[in-house]
């Protein structure tokens, strides 16, 4: 498992920005409870070096068992019930981790075929300032991402952003 380091959480305090927003995101995804293959994940074929960048830098470092296997593939702990899909999410959830994590989105599905749609994106997920203005981005970015992509990606979108999103918030806005 990965942990920012002391120059890790000094990144993410304001007015200290020196990462790029990936690295950031990554930074605030670091709690000690995601396993490294699911964070990497979350960033395609980008997440494994940016992820080795921030440990070789310094800002993260490894703690516990994380050690996992060169396959990629974590390592389910002693408890873990069998047959349970992926791993839990435990990490903070947070409008600011659903944020960034459709910052991420809309830059790496957008931006190469799309830039005006990645920049409309942009410019709506700096605007979002509450949940309800959240949830309307997210859900016209699933939309799109349903157009561009299919459902079933759409849908594992949906319940990733899910599982970052304050508890009851959906539930809430519905």
């Amino acid at each position: 498992m990965l942990i920012k380091t002391e120059k890790g959480r000094g990144e993410l305090r304001p007015g200290n920005r020196t990462l790029g927003q990936r690295e950031r995101a990554l930074l605030l995804l670091a709690d000690g409870q995601q396993s490294e293959s699911k964070m990497a994940e979350l960033f395609g074929v980008d997440g494994r070096p940016l992820l080795e960048r921030l440990l070789t830098q310094g800002y993260l470092e490894r703690r516990g068992p994380a050690r996992e296997p060169r396959s990629g593939h974590p390592v389910p702990p002693p408890s873990a019930p069998p047959g349970q899909h992926g791993d839990a999410f435990t990490g903070t959830r947070s409008l600011a981790t659903a944020r960034m994590f459709l910052f991420d989105l809309s830059e790496r599905l957008f931006a190469p075929r799309d830039k005006a749609l990645a920049g409309r994106y942009r410019e709506a997920l700096r605007e979002a300032r509450d949940a309800d203005a959240m949830l309307a981005v997210g859900r016209a970015l699933i939309a799109d991402v349903e157009t561009l992509a299919g459902s079933e990606r759409a849908d594992g979108i949906s319940e990733r952003l899910a599982k970052l999103l304050p508890a009851g918030l959906l539930e809430s806005a519905a």
